[in-house]
């Protein structure tokens, strides 16, 4: 991850019910658009409040973007807004077994190891990659699918096959 947008905080400084409000400049935006492989991300904003329980930090809060995604198909741009709830908690990062697998469970799936440092910056950018749409199709993706030959998942289907041997069938 670029550090152009790391929003490094101590942990010693960190307050339980702190607020942060972080806007990403342009050259912060540009680095995580590149990182992404998004073609432009025009707003990033976040909007946090920090927990602390010990040396375990809990940050939940909102993300706002305006970006620009290339349609799968056609590469058209395609204008995209997210806006979600996020939630990250920062644990120590274990020390031992450190050359072990960590298996995490279903709530640890957005937990972010530190070493006395978090990075809600970095946490940001990787929810917002969580949040982008996989696989953008724009308005005209389906007439290019179609045009090119490819069928539709309806079409495609073995229901839609047998369909068309019952057809072909009747027809003889």
């Amino acid at each position: 991850m670029t550090e152009r947008f790391a929003h490094h905080l101590r942990l010693k400084d960190i307050h339980d019910g702190q607020r942060l409000d972080l806007t990403a400049d342009e050259d912060e935006r540009e680095a995580i658009a590149q990182r992404l492989g998004i073609e432009a991300l025009s707003c990033l904003e976040a909007h946090a409040v920090l927990s602390r329980n010990g040396d375990v930090v809990r940050a939940e809060g909102r993300l706002a973007a305006s970006l620009h995604q290339r349609c799968v198909v056609t590469s058209d741009p395609i204008a995209a807004h997210v806006d979600e709830h996020f939630e990250v908690m920062f644990k120590p990062a274990p020390t031992d077994g450190a050359d072990e697998e960590l298996e995490l469970g279903g709530d640890d799936l957005d937990v972010v190891f530190h070493d006395g440092v978090i990075d809600l910056g970095t946490a940001i950018a990787d929810t917002l990659a969580l949040s982008l749409d996989p696989f953008p199709r724009s308005a005209a993706a389906d007439a290019a699918l179609k045009e090119a030959g490819v069928l539709t998942e309806a079409e495609a289907s073995p229901f839609a096959a047998l369909a068309q041997l019952k057809k072909s069938s009747e027809n003889s």
